[in-house]
């Protein structure tokens, strides 16, 4: 087939853009302009983002050859066709990457498309994604949350500046707006984007303790500060605050990393190598190198080696522990203080399809590596049944399907707790709230007036694939992934009472609880086992 696909431009958009060739007046085209228009600002698109697109195709495919062009021109058509891609001020390269990774998923867990395109099936392109959990790594799904939270605007400065390290006039000019108001919008897309990860910390604390240490761990590192002993302590027990501290550490490096990791995961550090922006005059790449990559590597090992070490020293007898921390030494308080060792030694390397974050395979542990022991019960591992019931807190009745009748576009309902399967519920790694009764269909936020109804189990990134999504909190509060702030709540407490999407208020009627569990699940964000709320 025919694919469009123009000369990589020196510096598209040129600088000083005016407001009309903004890329959100050019979408607006797109959306109701006549045919003519519609043509034009397809290609002024094209000009500007399909080489990013294509440059990315090529890693997610691990081969440059016509599959690249094929899977670039299925992202835009998917893209530049959904009516929520083109919302306004909707930012449109990470977008339309993501759309490219996905499209290599979904095509190489397709047979006869994999047949067609034989590139899919590479074991460190397509068939590795396809066997991929998820596209995020654990120790990046703070930074994802607060990303998607952030307006277009802020998302596109964001990641055109910190990303593909674009002047500051190009994204200006993708948004239509001048050099100066860019710069200084710029800043505070940065310092949103830092408040939304120690927000994301906060309320998807799996401990209480998570939450005791949320600004212990955020003013120090604000402030290029030392962090408390008992910060440090908590930080070698609890893998989900060590995963807070390395993100936040990012914010005095190379933000672009986290940004790429978090949003895009498979491929990102090599996507961020095929930048030009980032590229030095030396022809080497300021997101690293393969000496960089040993010595993280080194640093890394040390670290963790330093927290097992922490670990030893706390289970010794009273009389043994101040003798061995002496031997430890300062070595061992060196590498607690998580400074430089964080940014250099944590980050997860991108050497193909076994890296962490740049693959996003989940549930991978950054803790003691050497330790054979479960997660300590107060760590992101405590568990959330395999099958569980919701039952809210205010009315003390449980989420069911009208009629009990697992169906597309029932409504969402309370009655009276029981064994029915319609109540019955899997939550899982992505967020999905899937249905025992009916496996196919999941619990929907985006229904009329907000009213939640069963409906497809969209793929994430896919269309309404965050309608069909939520965090679960330590609160037990179900917020929409959606990034509008809305959580999933109990009209009223009586039997019958609809169950619907609305602000966030931290009342009863917002908290549900989960039954006991009975098997650990990987990704668990609520607090486990508990049949009364934590507070």
């Amino acid at each position: 087939m025919h694919t469009p696909h123009p000369p990589r431009p020196s510096s598209p958009p040129s600088p000083g853009g005016v407001p009309e060739e903004s890329d959100e007046s050019l979408a607006a085209r797109l959306r109701s302009g006549p045919e003519g228009d519609v043509s034009r600002a397809t290609g002024l698109l094209l000009a500007r983002h399909w080489q990013p697109a294509h440059d990315y195709a090529v890693i997610c495919l691990a081969s440059s050859g016509r599959a690249a062009s094929v899977v670039t021109a299925a992202a835009w058509r998917q893209v530049l066709g959904s009516p929520r891609y083109l919302e306004p001020g909707a930012a449109l390269r990470p977008r339309l990457l993501v759309a490219v990774r996905d499209t290599v998923r979904d095509w190489a867990a397709d047979e006869r498309v994999s047949a067609a395109l034989p590139d899919l099936g590479k074991p460190a392109g397509g068939r590795g994604m396809r066997t991929a959990r998820t596209m995020t790594a654990e120790n990046r799904l703070l930074a994802e949350r607060s990303f998607r939270a952030l307006p277009g605007l802020l998302q596109t400065l964001l990641w055109h500046k910190e990303v593909e390290a674009d002047p500051v006039s190009v994204p200006a000019a993708l948004l239509g707006v001048d050099a100066g108001t860019a710069a200084a919008t710029l800043e505070q897309a940065r310092d949103q984007f830092r408040d939304g990860c120690v927000r994301a910390h906060r309320e998807l604390a799996p401990h209480p303790d998570c939450r005791h240490y949320n600004r212990l761990l955020d003013v120090p590192m604000r402030r290029g500060g030392t962090l408390l002993p008992d910060v440090r302590e908590h930080l070698a027990e609890c893998a989900f605050c060590r995963h807070a501290a390395e993100q936040l550490r990012f914010f005095d490096g190379d933000l672009g990393v986290l940004l790429a990791e978090a949003v895009l995961g498979w491929g990102a550090r090599r996507y961020l190598d095929s930048r030009p922006g980032r590229v030095t005059p030396a022809g080497r790449s300021r997101s690293g190198g393969r000496r960089d990559r040993r010595r993280r590597r080194s640093v890394r090992y040390r670290l963790l080696s330093s927290i097992t070490a922490v670990r030893g020293v706390r289970g010794l007898p009273a009389d043994q522990r101040q003798t061995k921390a002496l031997l430890t030494g300062a070595g061992l308080v060196t590498a607690l203080l998580l400074g430089s060792a964080l940014v250099a030694g944590l980050l997860p390397q991108d050497d193909g399809a076994g890296s962490t974050a740049s693959t996003g395979t989940a549930g991978s542990r950054t803790d003691d590596p050497g330790s054979d022991s479960a997660a300590p019960p107060d760590t992101v591992g405590s568990p959330v049944p395999a099958r569980t019931r919701l039952r809210n807190v205010a009315a003390g009745l449980c989420l069911d399907i009208e009629d009990r009748r697992a169906r597309a576009g029932a409504r969402a309902l309370l009655t009276a707790c029981s064994s029915a399967p319609t109540q019955e519920w899997s939550y899982e790694e992505d967020g999905l709230l899937r249905s025992i009764a009916n496996p196919g269909l999941c619990l929907d936020s985006h229904a009329d007036e907000g009213v939640l109804t069963l409906g497809p189990c969209v793929a994430a990134g896919h269309g309404r694939g965050d309608d069909v999504r939520y965090d679960l909190t330590v609160r037990g509060e179900l917020v929409a992934r959606r990034g509008d702030g809305l959580a999933v709540t109990a009209t009223a407490t009586a039997l019958g009472a609809d169950v619907v999407v609305k602000d966030r208020d931290g009342g009863h009627r917002q908290r549900w609880l989960t039954d006991a569990p009975a098997t650990a699940s990987p990704r668990s964000l609520a607090a486990a086992g508990a049949d009364v709320p934590v507070s």
